[in-house]
This record gives C-alpha cells, structure tokens and sequence, in this order.
C-alpha cells in the first residue's frame, strides 16, 4: 500500500507539501497540486483517517455539484439534501457543473480545503473522465449515475424500470400509438428512460420503431414536441414525455392547437415534481420522490464522513411509483370528473 512518503518521492516533491496539496490547503501552487494529485492517482493513494484528521481542517459544510441548479428538480433534490445536512449541523456549499468536463474539474476544485465531502451529479459525463476530476481523498456519494466501475457508493433511480411501467399503462390504458419525448441524448438519466419505452413498446405492443421525438428537459422542447405532432399529422393518442416539465409543455402545446388532454390524446411525465400535482388536469408521471434522493445520499455522507467505508456494493436504487391523474382519465372518466 502506498505512502505518504511515495507520493512525495513520485511528484517530487515535500512529506509536508504533499500533505499539503491532498488536503486542500494553501501555499501549494497549481502545478505542484497537479503533481501531487497526478501521483495520488498513480500509486492508488489513499490517506490514513486518523493523519488525515490532524492535518484537514474539518470544516462541517458539504460540497453539492449539479449539472444545474434552476428548476424544480433541482430544487427537490437541494431540499432533501438540506434536510438532513441541517440536523447534522452541516452546511452546503453548491456548484454549477453545465453538463461540461472541463467546469466539473473547476468545482471540485474549487471546493478542496472547503468542504468535508462531496455529493456530485455528473449525468452526461464518461466514468474515466468523472475519476479524472474528482478528488480520491475526499469523501464522495454520486447521485443518479451507476458508480460501479468507480467503486464509489451513489444513490440512482431505476429510471429504465420507470419508463417501462408508464408504457405499460398507457398500452393498458387503451393507447394505441404512444409518442415519446426524449430527454438530451448524452444524459444518462434521459436515454434509461428512453430505452424502457422502446422495449416495453417492442415487447408488449409488437412495435419496435415507436415514434421518438427529441427533447432537453425544458418546457419548450414539450412545446416543440406538440407543434411537430399537429404539423407532421402523426398518428398519437398518448405521448410519454421524459420528464414532467416537458409533459406540461407539450400539453399547452397541444392546447394552442386546440386539442384538449386527456380527451383527445393521453399525456404522461417524469419525476413528479410539485407543478405537476398543480396543472389542469393533473399530470400522471411516475413518481421519483426526488427530495429523498437527496435525503439519502446525504445520510449515505454522512456515514462515510464517521468513518465507514462504502463502496458501489453500498448503492441505493429507488424504484419510482406511478401516479395517475387527469392527463391519462379515459373520455368518460374525464367527462365525470368534470361534472
């Protein structure tokens, strides 16, 4: 197992400025913390607890680094995460990723000698590039991404099983010719969801090219997506939008056009965030309780932080549950609710 002393000797540098570097603290310069790093990486490093705790400032806040923080999923996530940081007597310190290598490297770093661990959500990002930029001494739980070949513990949604499921229930529902709107191509969390439609349509329905549509999460791609249905004159009676922002943009979409939901066609979302149980009629998506996935991989932090240790073996996946509301009531149902 290596040392200390064999970082030091690999970057060439000081006992005392290697420590220095792996802890975060200052009078280190860039090329000699990337020195140091480099030969952490090499030699598969990692630091006693018991030294490292004389030598790193504890500093009782948690790094938070997302792909984005607006909108309300984000916020969901933030919440959960807060919940439990602040009965901890934590705080958060939070990043802005993009969706982009090179500023996911700029927010780890900025956040070394500042925060005691890291929670990260890197969707669209390749696991080599993920381990090249996360700091190996510094306690991290990943959120929605398989951390397997990392062997780092991480908290997922079992976004293909959820995309099943809804498929499911619209074909049972009566739906004949679903539509979906696709999330952005490089994000994981988006082509799960996408190929549980495809096969749950290739398997149950007989159907093995169903009309896909492209999308980014937003409202407006939702919008877009409804505009491409009415002008392209395709043949739809549901549309399975992969998240609930882009379902609710389809249906204003739709609405524009003068079609109503769900009496001339069916919609479905993604994730259930708050705006969804608000519009009319309600939105049936599948459920992701996306407060508690930030809950639990802070509580799985926090365990790493006291101490334990954790690997992928640990991780936590969370089945969604589907919620049925107006936008996927039968005609009849509709009309009596209405009544």
């Amino acid at each position: 197992m290596a040392t200390l002393r064999d970082v030091a000797r690999e970057a060439g540098v000081s006992v005392a400025t290697a420590s220095r570097a792996i802890n975060g603290l200052g009078n280190v310069t860039a090329p000699t913390r990337a020195a140091v790093m480099a030969a952490v990486k090499k030699l598969n490093f990692v630091p006693h607890s018991g030294a490292r705790s004389l030598t790193r400032r504890k500093t009782d806040t948690v790094g938070v680094i997302l792909p984005d923080l607006f909108g309300e999923f984000f916020s969901e996530i933030i919440r959960g995460i807060d919940l439990v940081a602040h009965e901890a007597g934590m705080h958060l310190l939070l990043g802005n990723m993009h969706g982009s290598a090179h500023e996911t490297a700029a927010a780890v770093a900025s956040m070394r000698g500042r925060v005691d661990g890291l929670l990260v959500m890197p969707p669209e990002l390749k696991p080599e590039t993920l381990a090249e930029n996360l700091d190996p001494v510094l306690p991290t739980v990943l959120l929605n991404y398989d951390a397997a070949m990392l062997d780092l513990p991480y908290v997922a949604v079992d976004n293909y099983r959820g995309a099943w499921a809804m498929t499911e229930a619209l074909l049972a529902s009566g739906a004949q010719h679903i539509v979906h709107i696709a999330g952005p191509k490089h994000n994981r969390d988006a082509r799960d969801r996408q190929r549980g439609f495809a096969d749950a349509m290739a398997k149950i329905a007989g159907q093995r090219s169903p009309v896909i549509l492209p999308g980014d999460f937003s409202e407006e791609a939702g919008a877009q997506a409804a505009r491409l249905l009415v002008e392209g004159q395709l043949p739809v009676d549901a549309v399975f939008a992969a998240n609930d922002l882009m379902a609710v943009g389809c249906i204003m979409g739709l609405g524009e056009a003068g079609l109503s939901v769900p009496r001339d066609l069916m919609v479905a979302g993604f994730d259930d965030i708050p705006l969804a149980r608000h519009v009319t009629p309600g939105l049936t998506t599948m459920q992701v309780k996306i407060d508690r996935l930030g809950s639990t991989a802070m509580m799985m932090l926090l365990r790493l932080l006291r101490g334990e240790t954790l690997g992928a073996a640990s991780a936590m996946i969370l089945t969604p549950t589907l919620i049925a509301r107006g936008t996927t009531a039968t005609p009849v149902a509709a009309e009596e609710a209405r009544a």
